[in-house]
């Protein structure tokens, strides 16, 4: 909105995938010619999530070719191993962050009769440190967190998301090549 209107905005509205409507502050803001900046800062409400408060970027910027790119920057991890829902290579946005991030730049777009392409880069500087305290080095995501979310809402750590996140290892040891398994339960355990 900002790089096509050349107007600062000071808060977002966005519907989540579960149907919750949310409006929030847009902090560091910077707007250039033929590209915007700016970041949300991340409230991981009553999750004890290590990512609570940290920002989360969008660069967005015009470029000729008439399409629409999305891509991670310094701290959204690269895919290293197959198994995930991005190919190796890919940055680490999950399906439904992916597809809501596209859908709103592309709505955006048509509003203002754009026709034209951009890049837009998403980049969690902090992650680069936290992703140390994630499960990511183990699934072969390195150089930064994930861009994860199904609901839009963070939802704390239960039974489910455990055993979610088990099987998504499962299934990278599969395709890893691994034969074998072993599960020793641990704190959740």
């Amino acid at each position: 909105y900002m790089l096509l209107s050349g107007r600062r905005i000071e808060s977002v509205s966005v519907v989540t995938p579960m149907g919750v409507a949310l409006t929030l502050p847009v902090d560091e803001i910077t707007i250039e010619q033929d590209r915007v900046t700016c970041a949300i800062k991340k409230d991981s409400g009553d999750d004890p999530d290590v990512t609570t408060g940290i920002y989360v970027y969008a660069n967005v910027s015009r470029r000729d070719a008439p399409q629409i790119t999305l891509d991670g920057g310094i701290g959204v991890g690269r895919v290293t191993r197959p198994g995930l829902w991005q190919a190796v290579g890919e940055a680490a946005i999950n399906k439904v962050p992916r597809q809501m991030i596209l859908e709103n730049v592309e709505q955006v777009c048509k509003e203002y009769h754009y026709t034209g392409g951009l890049d837009v880069q998403i980049e969690i500087p902090a992650g680069v440190e936290l992703a140390k305290k994630t499960f990511n080095p183990r699934l072969g995501i390195e150089g930064g967190i994930s861009v994860l979310g199904t609901s839009g809402i963070v939802i704390p750590m239960s039974e489910t998301a455990l055993v979610a996140s088990l099987r998504l290892e499962m299934k990278m040891l599969v395709e890893g090549g691994g034969s074998y398994l072993v599960i020793t339960p641990g704190n959740y355990g």
